[in-house]
């Protein structure tokens, strides 16, 4: 199993995107993404933090992504 990379929550919404997601609203820090297939998530963007490794997790559970899938597209 690929390693969690450590990234910001502005990469993670651009990565989502790179895979067909749109930016459907933002409420505050929380960015809510959904795909054209009807999965949704919500990513939090804390300006100059990083996602938590259990939060990253969980957002690539939502999108049924795996981290070797989340690498390829950072």
């Amino acid at each position: 199993m690929a390693k969690l990379p450590v990234v910001s929550g502005v990469k993670v919404v651009k990565a989502l995107e790179r895979a067909g997601f749109e930016v459907a609203r933002v409420s505050g820090i929380h960015h809510v993404l959904q795909h054209p297939d009807g999965r949704a998530v919500v990513v939090p963007v804390h300006p100059g933090q990083d996602i938590a490794k259990g939060t990253l997790r969980s957002i690539l559970k939502l999108v049924d992504m795996t981290p070797k899938d989340l690498h390829n597209l950072l």
